[in-house]
């Protein structure tokens, strides 16, 4: 049957080369843009797995409603009337029981590392020339441990931070912007109007143009000190043993209504939206794939069937029988599968390793190039092959079902 079937398909050459093309081409278009797909989406997992918090305990938000000062101005049996409602929030945004959640961060074996953060607002100022941003405080040699900071550092060190209260880090957008050179001065301004100067002793380039040119970072107790507000903590980012914990360790936290805990699935919940999209992309291109190669191979498998219908009289009538001839032309159909998946597999190879060597300058790449992020999961090849396979199997059986239907005497007759 094997012998029988490569012969048919090498008698006819032209249309066995084209129809492997096609089945190639389909195969290799399918791993490209799952590897580009995937790859894009591997780095920013990457981001906001091991550049971020797994768990992020924060501040939660009192706000003043109508109903917050009846406990103040009436008595249980009475109500209020408010001619203006109040509104707003009752305090600054901190967390009240950071030692608790400290103690209790000590005691969890699943937490691998915290870091205890304060965010605050404030004006960057040289001369004349001011932009509005945040500094971070941080504990270095904390916050190293819970997210991977000191690699997108380009210049000094987040240690020098601790060492010397005066010293900041800035984002390289933001040292670009306020035209600073390392070791110039650098005016930081608070929400009251109060300012100190800082010295940059360095400078960090994440990949977020947001980030870049807003975000600075200081010591914790420096930015405790520009806020005004000694041990205040904003944020505590926590980093899990397991990262596949961070969701369920963040609803048991979430009991304590002292704060707001998240996990990086919740902080991102928009960014893995637009990964099921992808996905749903994928999957179309696959599907279009598949139809495409199926109709391809029907065509090519009925037009042979339609010309060979001599010699599978001849077959019939030496003895082969209907599931035989079925055999036969299912053959070819599985190996033009199998050819065309192999060679479609080397090929998408071949242009995702070509595509992970290109450099180019990302919009949000502002300070340094980049190459092409290309995943080379083998999960993507194997479903390639097997794409290409089943395709042209299912595509090959009703041709062959047909021919394995057909009789000598209806053959003889029909082309009488």
């Amino acid at each position: 049957m094997l012998f029988i079937a490569l012969r048919q398909l090498w008698a006819r050459k032209r249309q066995t080369i084209l129809t492997l093309l096609g089945i190639m081409l389909g195969a290799a278009a399918y791993i490209a843009f799952s590897g580009i797909l995937l790859g894009f989406r591997e780095y920013l997992l990457d981001q906001m797995v091991n550049n971020d918090a797994h768990v992020r305990i924060s501040a939660k938000a009192r706000l003043v409603e109508e109903k917050s000062f009846d406990h103040v101005f009436a008595r249980p049996n009475e109500s209020l009337f408010w001619i203006v409602p109040p509104s707003g929030r009752k305090d600054s945004q901190k967390i009240d029981n950071v030692q608790e959640w400290i103690q209790r961060l000590r005691e969890d074996s699943d937490v691998e590392a915290y870091a205890p953060q304060l965010n605050v607002t404030v004006l960057f100022r040289k001369g004349k020339v001011t932009q509005n941003g945040r500094i971070m405080g941080i504990i270095p040699s904390l916050q190293t441990r819970v997210a991977q900071l000191e690699k997108y550092v380009l210049r000094g060190t987040l240690r020098e931070l601790a060492d010397n209260g005066q010293k900041i880090m800035l984002g390289e957008g933001l040292r670009e912007n306020l035209g600073l050179r390392y070791g110039d001065s650098i005016t930081v301004v608070n929400s009251r109007g109060d300012a100190q100067q800082f010295k940059v002793s360095g400078s960090f380039s994440i990949g977020n143009r947001m980030t870049d040119e807003t975000l600075a970072y200081v010591s914790l107790n420096t930015a405790q000190s520009i806020a005004g507000t000694p041990g205040q903590v904003s944020d505590i980012a926590v980093r899990l043993r397991d990262v596949r914990k961070s969701y369920p360790k963040a609803q048991q936290w979430s009991n304590d209504e002292s704060a707001k805990v998240q996990s990086w699935e919740q902080i991102n919940a928009s960014m893995l939206d637009v990964f099921q999209v992808q996905d749903m992309t994928r999957y179309m291109m696959s599907a279009i794939i598949l139809i495409v190669a199926g109709f391809g191979i029907y065509n090519i498998l009925s037009i042979v069937i339609s010309q060979k219908k001599r010699e599978i009289a001849i077959l019939r009538s030496i003895g082969y029988e209907g599931t035989d001839i079925l055999t036969i032309f299912m053959t070819q159909g599985m190996l033009l599968g199998f050819a065309g998946g192999v060679l479609g597999v080397l090929l998408g190879y071949l242009i995702c390793w070509q595509l992970s060597h290109v450099t180019f300058s990302s919009p949000m790449m502002k300070t340094r190039q980049t190459t092409m992020m290309v995943s080379f999961n083998y999960l993507i090849y194997v479903y390639g092959f097997l794409m290409a396979l089943f395709s042209t199997t299912v595509a090959s059986f009703l041709p062959a079902l047909k021919a394995g239907k057909m009789s000598p005497i209806d053959i003889i007759r029909g082309q009488e």
